[in-house]
């Protein structure tokens, strides 16, 4: 295994837990460079969220301990050759993780009453994140159904996802991929995080987690960002995006504020049309 693919798994590990806030470089990538940890280190290091899952590459989801351990070998597996194209789709077996064309106009969601005094805030940001990709494309149509909120769960079978509250300090919101089960498709946020996270807009931030319901992958797992490597289950859909929405700007990227831009445009409308 070649040494700097011992570098990212070490560094993959030890950034596991969190949307860090600083726009500066990571620290993240300042670790070890010389000794693949094993799998029981890298559970040990990874942060795990409510009903069992665990969070990885910030604010992504791991279903159990057996999907953990299938993502660390594909972590430790042979590394993707370099690639000239991405804003990245993630992938499962090969096969694009993706909604079918009818789901993709139908993503119903519900915002708990659980936030309280921020659940305002949050119903505007979740508005404001999903019309920054529906504006790009016809293909893609969040639908709010309010009169979910105040049984706003993953329980809750009137609508395809839930947006719940989470008090942990972990990450500032988290999402799910197209193929995440039903009983842990939701969006979990620290509203008090989520409205105080600097030049990272609150609709920007849940406009950045709804990129990944809609199956995109982070920007920097590319190997042009030269940092925070993740793993190698995507595809490239177009030219690297240093200033992606989907790009952490801790991670070499060249936007401040998580901003949409048209190369991102680009990517979801390859997936979901025009």
């Amino acid at each position: 295994m070649m040494k700097s693919k011992l570098s990212r798994i070490a560094a993959a590990t030890i950034a596991a837990s969190a949307m860090v806030l600083t726009a500066g470089p990571s620290a993240h990538a300042q670790v070890a460079q010389d000794r693949v940890p094993t799998f029981a280190e890298f559970k040990a290091a990874t942060f795990q969220d409510v009903g069992g899952q665990y969070v990885v590459n910030g604010d992504e989801v791991i279903a159990d301990t057996q999907a953990l351990r299938d993502y660390y070998d594909r972590m430790v597996a042979k590394p993707k050759s370099s690639q000239e194209n991405g804003l990245v789709v993630n992938t499962v077996g090969g096969v694009d993780d993706k909604w079918s064309a009818s789901q993709a106009r139908n993503l119903t969601y519900c915002v708990s009453t659980a936030f309280g005094s921020d659940y305002n805030a949050v119903v505007s940001a979740m508005s404001q994140g999903a019309g920054i990709w529906e504006s790009a494309s016809s293909g893609v149509n969040f639908i709010y159904v309010p009169s979910a909120d105040s049984n706003c769960t993953v329980s809750n079978n009137s609508v395809l996802f839930s947006v719940e509250p989470t008090n942990t300090n972990q990450y500032i919101a988290r999402a799910f991929f197209p193929s995440t089960s039903d009983s842990q498709r939701n969006v979990l946020v620290n509203s008090t995080s989520l409205q105080n996270s600097g030049s990272w807009t609150p609709g920007n931030i849940l406009g950045h987690e709804l990129g990944h319901a809609l199956g995109f992958r982070h920007e920097h797992t590319r190997p042009e960002a030269g940092t925070c490597f993740e793993d190698n289950n995507w595809r490239p859909l177009t030219p690297y995006d240093s200033a992606s929405i989907m790009h952490y700007p801790q991670c070499n990227g060249s936007s401040a504020d998580l901003s949409f831009t048209a190369t991102d445009g680009d990517g979801v409308r390859a997936i979901y049309g025009g």
